[in-house]
């Protein structure tokens, strides 16, 4: 089996690839896709060799991506529209939950709309005003959306070929400041044989505590984790990967046997999805809990400058700091 060493950035190119090669019905549009290859050059090389009928570069006018491809779906295509910052997605916000999200169960199941909307999302990469949100939550709590975000090559491979296929309205979150980062890649395994979608996966086992985490923030844990061990304690870290619908299994079989649950995303705290994940935890665990779950979040205020964004958020001290207060109770 052919394993490569890819970026995340590149495993998504290769991805979407993979996809338009194996259904003629895929198509991709969005502002800069085509002859750039997109701001980070996810879409590469990909209008060169499939064409501009298949790979669209639109105007700059995210409502009207969207639109577009709403009705596509419905005629039988498969778009796979991209939104070059997190921030430029509310102009679609309004297409998104009044028609993606609802055209399904409008249509009383006669309309599927098999679309994907990608949105890099996230901070820490010294961007400007509006290139660094984390909308997760607004989509997440949409009924009728799915939402996954991947945190390394090997599932932003797979992960992207299988929102594709899926049938359902899914927005795949792509966590910007990992696109340069490497990991290896089985790229002949079948699709049918990949980590299913919406399942979350132990990232890396322990025994002491358990820390839940998903695209940017299960690097960040993954290293606190690593220096947690050198003092003697291992944390379980878990990476959600499927944010709606959210698969808990995992955490509750973890927090049963550790008895400690720490929360980390970069959105902002107030009604993030670390809320909902506590409530789930502390309702399905209650006697299991030998503390409060805790949450590590960004702060309740708008992304800061880029100059002081690395105190806004979250990083290795405070996932320890956390951890550390579950053992005070």
């Amino acid at each position: 089996m052919a394993t490569e060493t890819l970026t995340l950035g590149k495993a998504l190119n290769t991805g979407l690839r993979k996809a338009l090669e194996n259904d003629p019905k895929v198509v991709i549009m969005g502002e800069d896709v085509g002859k750039l290859g997109g701001v980070f050059r996810i879409t590469d090389g990909l209008q060169k060799d499939f064409g501009d009928q298949r790979v669209i570069d639109t105007p700059l006018a995210e409502s009207g991506i969207i639109g577009t491809a709403v009705g596509l779906a419905i005629r039988g295509f498969r778009p796979v529209c991209e939104i070059q910052f997190d921030g430029f997605v509310y102009p679609a916000y309004d297409q998104i939950v009044s028609q993606v999200a609802k055209m399904h169960y409008r249509s009383q199941g006669k309309v599927r709309i098999p679309m994907v909307i990608r949105i890099p999302y996230g901070g820490g990469i010294g961007a400007v005003e509006h290139h660094s949100e984390s909308p997760e939550a607004y989509f997440a709590h949409t009924a009728g959306l799915k939402v996954v975000t991947c945190a390394n090559p090997q599932d932003a491979y797979s992960m992207i070929q299988q929102a594709i296929a899926s049938d359902d309205p899914i927005v795949f979150l792509e966590p910007k400041r990992r696109y340069w980062e490497k990991g290896p890649v089985e790229l002949d395994a079948p699709l049918s044989e990949a980590y299913p979608l919406h399942s979350a996966r132990v990232a890396r086992a322990g025994t002491d505590a358990t820390v839940l985490a998903y695209g940017p923030m299960v690097r960040t844990c993954l290293d606190a984790a690593t220096a947690a061990a050198e003092d003697g304690r291992e944390l379980e870290v878990i990476d959600l990967r499927s944010l709606s619908p959210l698969d808990l299994t995992a955490a509750y079989e973890s927090v049963r046997r550790t008895g400690r649950c720490v929360v980390v995303h970069e959105a902002p705290g107030n009604l993030g999805l670390g809320s909902e994940i506590a409530a789930r935890i502390t309702e399905e665990c209650f006697y299991s809990l030998e503390s409060p779950v805790l949450r590590v979040t960004g702060f309740d205020t708008p992304y800061p400058a880029s100059r002081v964004e690395e105190e806004y958020l979250p990083d290795l001290d405070r996932v320890l700091d956390a951890v550390d207060r579950t053992f005070g109770w």
